[in-house]
This record gives structure tokens, sequence and C-alpha cells, in this order.
């Protein structure tokens, strides 16, 4: 067999969901128009914390980082599936299809530990309260941020490098909508023993570890709320974490049930409906999670609209 970095095959061919064409039409509409509403949610979040002094606050920075990470994350897939519906032939390069794969990883990774900085942020928040503004400052804050993203640069780096040791000399098809770490191992006509342990390594480190972290933060929390004398301090401490909550149950349902599970017992069918809830419907729902949850973004949001009324009055 062949090795080293030489393949023999140049393109991958995804199979996507069907062949019928009145199928693909409805899809390309529709993931059309959830796409662009996510990215309009997700920028309309950033320009909010942004532009809105009383979000000028930890939570919030990670929270329009988690916005920017979601429209990285949804435009590394959408747009090339959006392309395949109307093409006739639905192709990519290996070398793009690792890198998709290598953006996936990395842009996944960032997300766990962005998820994992907010839940330590409201862990500070509620359980010292007293020493918050001290440790959670705004230089903390930002370093905070800028590690996960570095972070999560790095997670997949080391195991790219194995993937692109792999021959693939057909058959190229990938019975998927997207390049993702199975079915591309499965093409490969070299051994994929190591690549695959080094990413599942990764991934399972990763995942498991930012999930025990965060399940760790809200342990404390609901230990303090518990105890705190008064019903009305702690409805209102739990409230500023539902929508956390909410985005960690949806996302770790889906991320533990693609990459943190034994290698049988598994279709591929409902591997393509599970990853199109965590690629499509997750970062679609985030916005609105947060935004509808969360008073502060909704009177920002209103006070925004306000200010844009009252400035296309005076215009016209």
């Amino acid at each position: 067999m062949p090795s080293g970095n030489q393949t023999s095959v140049t393109e991958f061919i995804f199979l996507s969901f069907s062949s019928s064409h009145g199928l693909q039409i409805f899809l390309f509409v529709f993931l059309s128009l959830v796409y662009m509403l996510t990215i309009t949610g997700n920028i309309a979040i950033i320009v909010i914390v942004q532009t809105s002094q009383q979000l000028h606050t930890p939570m919030y920075l990670f929270l329009s980082n988690l916005a920017m990470m979601e429209i990285g994350h949804m435009s590394n897939t959408i747009p090339k599936m959006l392309v395949d519906f109307l093409a006739g032939r639905k192709s990519i390069s290996v070398s793009g299809c690792i890198t998709q794969l290598y953006f996936n990883i990395f842009l996944g990774a960032t997300e766990n530990f962005l998820l994992v900085a907010m839940a330590y942020d409201r862990y500070l928040a509620i359980c010292h309260p007293l020493n918050y503004a001290t440790v959670m400052n705004a230089r903390i804050c930002g370093r905070l941020a800028f590690s996960c993203w570095v972070s999560g640069f790095l997670v997949p780096l080391f195991p790219s490098v194995f993937l692109y040791q792999l021959s693939f000399c057909g058959p190229r098809k990938i019975d998927h909508f997207f390049c993702d770490l199975a079915p591309v191992l499965q093409l490969s006509c070299t051994d994929t023993s190591i690549s695959e342990i080094s990413f599942l390594s990764c991934t399972w480190t990763v995942v498991l570890g930012c999930f025990m972290l965060i399940m760790a933060s809200y342990v404390h929390i609901i230990y303090a709320v518990l105890r705190m004398p008064s019903i009305a301090g702690q409805h209102k401490a739990f409230s500023t974490c539902t929508a956390h909550l909410i985005v960690v149950a949806i996302y770790y349902g889906s991320t533990i049930y693609m990459y943190v599970r034994p290698s049988v017992g598994y279709t591929v069918r409902s591997d393509k409906v599970v990853s199109v809830f965590y690629c499509v419907v997750t970062p679609f729902l985030n916005p609105f999670i947060y935004s509808l949850r969360n008073r502060e973004v909704r009177e920002a949001f209103r006070t925004a609209l306000a200010k844009t009324r009252d400035v296309s009055k005076h215009v016209a």
C-alpha cells in the first residue's frame, strides 16, 4: 500500500441526504433561511454587547465570543452544503476536506472552552460575589477568552499532521454532508489507528474534561444558591444561569453522542440527523436562548431598536 502524503484520490464525493432534486431544493431553501437567521442573530448579539455599556461585563464578553464562534462553526459547513445542493456534483478536494475537519474540531473545542469560562464566571459571581470584581476583571476576562481560542486552535493541530499522512486510494464517496472524522478515516487505504487514537484522545479529553468542569461549577453554584435565605435571591441567582445551562444541555447532548461513544452500534443515518442538530440547530437556537432568557439582553436590544428608529425619523 502507498504511504506518506501522496494520494491517488484527489477529491471526495459527498452523498449528502438524498438524490431527489425536489428534496434538495427544499433543503437549500430551508437551510439558507436558517443560515441567514443564525448569522443575523449572532451578529446582533455581538453588536449589542459591544455597543451597550450595561453589557460590558465578563459574562457578555464570553457570550459575544461564543456568538463569533457559532458564526465560524456554521460557516465551515453550511455554505459548502448549500452549493452542493445546487451543483450536479458534490465534490471536495482531499486537502479541503481535511481543512474543513480541522476547523470543525478547532471551533468545537473553542466552544467547549468558552462554555467552561462562562460556567467559571457564574461560579465566581454566585459563590464568591465579594471577590468577583477583583478576580474577574476586564484584563483577566480578555485573557481567558483569548486562551479559549488559542487552546481550541492547538487541539486538532497535532492529530491533523497524522491525518495528512494518510493515503486515499478509493472509494472516494463520503456518506455525509461534510467532512467528519469517522467517514474520512473509512476511506483511507493505509493504517488509520494512530490518526483515530490521536483525534479521539483529543475529543474525549476536551469534551469530557470540559463537561466535568462545568458540572463541578454548577454543583458549587446549586449548593451556594440553596443556602441563600431569600427565595427571591435564589430565583435571581438561578435566572443568571438558565440560558447557559440550556445551551450546555443542548450542546453536550449532541456532542457526546457524536464524538464520545464506542465505535460500534451506530448508523450513518443517525449520525447525519445528529450532525444536523449539532451543526445547524444548536447555532440557530443559541441567540434566541440568550436573548429570550436574559432580561438585560432584551432591554439592550429594545434600546438599540429605539435608537435606530429615532435616527431613521431624523434622517427622514
